[in-house]
């Protein structure tokens, strides 16, 4: 077997890339992590407008890494319900924690908060090597190991590299992995808010002919909201006054929470359907975004990114004793896996987007009742509420 410097280069230090360095050196892996920008460190202050609706199953990857108990007692919100609406029909779909025997069905997070512990995890970690800052330059995927050559001159080897950096993943490009692409033209609002009625601890959505818009709690009487509107359309919203902006979100959600204030900056991000066609090629992985960038309407994006951390350490875990951790047939299996569920993941969402997004009149009659039809069948309630919470 060919020498190597690490077994796992990652190149990407976001959620997902430091979850997966993490998850490979507990595993007793020596790794390097590629990172060009070390993360500012968290500031409760100020919360970052990007935030994820954490389901139960990767709280439970935190805290096996014995990282959730400082995430949540800096800051981390709780939702024991979740309300899903049409602009059309007043025919709810409910999810309650108590119907799944738990307490919630996940927490309101911050990106950087995320990013901030994970990181602090990583630099204690002493089987992870960091090249912070730097970048990938080069990669060249041999057949038993793959060599990295790093944008200030240093170059390594490891018997495994985890492609983790994004939707406009390098590693990606630099190994002519092409992607299935859809520019759904919209973008997403995002902003904090003061609401005049209690969420209830309550993550709130609700389909509109122009795009979904939700309501995340985040503190009391406290939300984030992330609205997906056609991409003038939400200029127009960036551009307006904070009062014109409350008013057209609480006309948009049909004064659910009463009379909103702005409490923060409004910014918007693109929304696009990214799927990598190869998952594992050679000796390199795709994780996270840098493989499958989804819509944000069911809040699936990082938590589909963990998913692959965990699923990873599953396969890995699995080696029996005297067994190479490391091979690559049963690293084939997890990257056949893994792409057919987040294609499934990616179509749905999609595809729920676009029944629930237009302003065709046979489909509005429709969709409306078929929510308030779900909510009345237990079994399929159920399911849905074990797929979003992630158990």
């Amino acid at each position: 077997m060919t020498r190597t410097d690490v077994d796992v280069a990652v190149i990407g230090g976001g959620v997902v890339g430091l979850a997966a360095a993490l998850m490979a050196a507990r595993q007793g892996l020596q790794v390097a992590l590629v990172e060009a920008h070390a993360p500012k460190p968290w500031n409760a202050e100020t919360p970052d407008l990007r935030v994820y609706a954490l389901a139960l199953d990767n709280e439970a990857l935190l805290a096996s890494f014995g990282l959730w108990q400082d995430i949540a007692g800096r800051r981390a919100y709780p939702y024991a319900e979740m309300t899903v609406f049409d602009e059309v029909q007043a025919s709810p779909l409910h999810f309650h924690a108590g119907e799944l025997g738990r307490g919630h069905l996940g927490h309101i997070v911050e990106n950087d908060l995320l990013v901030d512990v994970l990181w602090q995890a990583v630099c204690r970690e002493p089987g992870i090597r960091r090249h912070c800052p730097e970048r990938l330059a080069a990669l060249d995927n041999g057949a038993e190991c793959v060599h990295v050559r790093l944008a200030g001159g240093a170059e390594f080897s490891a018997r495994l590299a985890f492609g983790a950096d994004g939707a406009a993943s390098k590693v990606r490009q630099l190994l002519g992995i092409g992607v299935s692409e859809h520019d759904y033209r919209q973008k997403g609002v995002v902003a904090f808010l003061e609401t005049e009625l209690p969420h209830r601890h309550t993550a709130w959505q609700r389909f509109l002919s122009t795009g979904p818009l939700a309501f995340l709690p985040f503190g009391e009487r406290r939300c984030s909201i992330v609205w997906s509107l056609p991409e003038a359309r939400a200029d127009e919203m960036l551009a307006l006054p904070p009062e014109a902006f409350c008013r057209a979100l609480d006309s948009a959600f049909a004064g659910t929470l009463g009379a909103t204030r702005l409490l923060s900056t409004r910014t918007a991000f693109p929304l696009r359907r990214r799927l990598a066609n190869d998952t594992l090629k050679g000796r390199v992985l795709l994780l996270g975004d840098a493989a499958h960038a989804v819509h944000p309407l069911a809040g699936q994006g990082v938590n589909l990114g963990l998913r692959d951390v965990s699923s990873l350490r599953d396969a890995l875990q699995s080696a029996k004793a005297g067994d190479d951790a490391l091979d690559l047939r049963r690293l084939q299996r997890w990257a056949r896996t893994r792409h057919s569920e987040n294609a499934v993941a990616a179509y749905a969402f999609e595809n729920i987007n676009r029944l629930f997004s237009n302003d065709n009149m046979a489909l509005s009659l429709v969709r409306g009742h078929l929510l308030g039809l779900a909510d009345r069948l237990s079994p399929v309630k159920n399911a849905m509420a074990r797929i979003a919470a992630g158990i």
